[in-house]
């Protein structure tokens, strides 16, 4: 690569040594990636420390940018080609970028933002918009899409965003993978384009949790702590009324997951409409300052309201001059949207900040330290590209509403996919207070099997159906969990596997490869049982030594990894993983 002309090593200012930049500059985005790209470049990790130290936490990972994020030499280019042109190449990388490549991640390149990141629908005139893999004539949502959909193609492992009013959590439901906004503040924003300062908030798309909190870890410099489970799930009744699609299809995923998991006592219901009446009295306040007829507004379109209120006027704030003095070509819709309403005067201001203010003690008093808030992301299959339905005043009033409690409260949102319906993807969201992060990376590692579990039944309750023996039935999932282990899609093959299981119990082959996958999402308590059972039935199961000795291994039970890894060795004297790993631990000990 260093023989080319067109790529430049420039050793970059990221407060370490050895981090090199290899960028290549693209004139347009790239088809064989759909369209996600706008700049590939290279931001290579620096050299792994020394043992006894461990290795970088996100050693092996590859990771793309949303064209809003700064990396030295490069303008960033919020989605505008105006903006390019008008702006110089950043002096500095972004710190949260810089973070993610101290801690052992490659970063290969920048993605197609909304113009200016201001909308939510994915689609940019001024770009070949980003094809959404999962289903090509719908939007891959905004205004961070071209990082879900470089996710979504296994383009890389993850991809950061920013999430205003919804730019990571739209178009990870809309492309089927899984999208963290973080609580605002929790993360700097230094470095990145603000669209809007008091709603801004740092995101990221993965398509397993293990990844997806492996980032947030080292995003919000989280030290070791105990995985705490969620007590109270709380089913936002009212909100998944707003959904257009069949309610069970999702609210029944979560319940029957969260009564498995926790219990049925865990589950609550919640109607937030009430709720926010009683808690968030300036709401009232604002109907009468903003003159609004209909006194019986819902609350939920209330909050909505404000949200796009803050997010326009801080964006002119922000923007205004510049738009004033270059006179971009701006997309209609957008522009209606900032020449909507006149000024807002210092009282109207100050009253937003305090609904803001009063939302987050709302959500934070009802979810507490163990709760978390379940509601729909969006209230829509993915529009059709081009349609109308997109800009219509009832999608946006629905979406609006429920974008809004996050952005609102600055609390922190997960997007989870739940599969397909219609043969486009559907997702649902959890809401964790503001401040507890860990807690929501948490709870979507511990839920996110099942969760999958459930919505494959709920999708196609005729899949139970049988006509062969259930052996042959069993070999068949095994079979494609194997394919779907193959293709790094970790909790399907364990779905397949247990489905397998439940129609063979006795094949200890199930229950080993079901431990391979859950060993590669983190899930070593899982792993370590499924071994053991396969042990018990196939005393001679090599694989199921070797899988559980990595379980304790991880676990911390180096005593009894070792045990494994030589029962293994008995069994099969010539196992080099075997050898290496029972002489890896033998060193420890020494």
């Amino acid at each position: 690569m260093a023989s080319h002309a067109s790529n430049l090593w420039v050793l970059l200012g990221l407060g370490i040594a050895g981090i090199l930049l290899a960028a290549k500059k693209l004139k347009k985005t790239i088809r064989e990636d759909f369209g996600a790209f706008v700049d590939k470049l290279l931001l290579l990790p620096p050299p792994q420390p020394a043992p006894p130290k461990a290795p970088h936490p996100l050693t092996g990972l590859s990771f793309a940018i949303s064209d809003v994020f700064d990396v030295t030499g490069y303008v960033t280019g919020f989605g505008h080609p105006d903006w390019v042109r008008t702006h110089e190449a950043a002096s500095s990388t972004c710190p949260v970028v810089s973070t993610l490549v101290e801690g052992g991640a490659t970063c290969v390149g920048k993605t197609v933002v909304d113009e200016l990141a201001f909308s939510i629908s994915g689609e940019n005139k001024h770009y070949e918009s980003p094809t959404n893999p999962a289903a090509h004539d719908r939007i891959p949502g905004g205004a961070c899409g071209g990082a879900a959909v470089a996710v979504a193609t296994n383009a890389v492992d993850f991809a950061l965003g920013i999430d205003t009013v919804g730019g990571v959590r739209v178009p990870a439901g809309y492309c089927g993978v899984l999208g963290f906004k973080s609580s605002h503040g929790a993360i700097s924003n230094t470095g990145i384009i603000p669209v809007s300062s008091t709603l801004d908030s740092v995101g990221w798309f993965a398509r397993d949790p293990s990844t997806l909190r492996r980032v947030g870890h080292v995003l919000l410099h989280l030290p070791f702590a105990t995985q705490r489970n969620p007590r109270q799930i709380i089913v936002a009744d009212d909100y998944f009324q707003l959904l257009k699609i069949p309610v069970d299809r999702i609210s029944q995923v979560v319940i029957k997951s969260a009564e498995k998991l926790f219990g049925r006592q865990s589950l609550k219901h919640q109607n937030l409409e009430n709720y926010f009446e009683s808690k968030v009295p300036s709401l009232k306040e604002f109907t009468r300052t903003k003159a609004i007829a209909n006194t019986k507004v819902p609350t939920s379109r209330l909050l909505a309201n404000v949200m796009q209120l803050l997010q326009r006027h801080e964006f002119l704030q922000n923007h205004g001059d510049w738009i004033n003095t270059v006179k971009p070509a701006i997309d209609p819709v957008i522009s209606s949207k900032l020449c909507e309403n006149a000024e807002l005067t210092n009282e109207e201001i100050e009253n937003l900040n305090t609904i803001r203010n009063q939302t987050r003690v709302a959500i934070n008093s009802l979810l507490k330290d163990d709760g978390i808030l379940v509601i729909p992301t969006m209230p829509t299959l993915p529009p059709k590209l081009g349609s109308k339905e997109i800009i219509s005043e009832d999608y946006q009033n629905r979406a609006s509403s429920l974008l809004s409690i996050a952005s609102i409260s600055g609390c922190c949102q997960v997007t989870v996919p739940l599969g397909h319906h219609e043969k486009c993807p559907v997702s649902v969201s959890f809401i964790g207070r503001h401040g507890g992060d860990r807690f929501l990376l948490d709870t979507v590692q511990t839920m996110y099997v099942s969760l999958q579990e459930n919505s494959s039944v709920i999708a196609d309750p005729k899949s139970a159906k049988k006509t062969i023996s259930q052996e042959e039935s069993a070999e068949i999932a095994k079979e494609k969990g194997n394919q779907a282990f193959k293709e790094k899609q970790w909790p399907k093959a364990i779905g397949l596997y247990s489905e397998a299981i439940k129609l063979s119990e006795n094949n200890a082959t199930y229950y080993s490869n079901r431990a391979a996958a859950y060993l590669e999402i983190g899930s070593f308590l899982q792993a370590e049982e499924d071994c053991t059972k396969a042990i018990t039935l196939d005393k001679k199961n090599v694989k199921a030594y070797l899988r559980r000795g990595t379980a304790r291994e991880m676990l911390g039970y180096y005593k009894e990894a070792m045990d494994d890894f030589r029962h293994a060795l008995v069994l099969e004297p010539n196992n080099k993983r075997a050898s290496l790993s029972a002489e890896r631990l033998r060193k420890m000990f020494q």
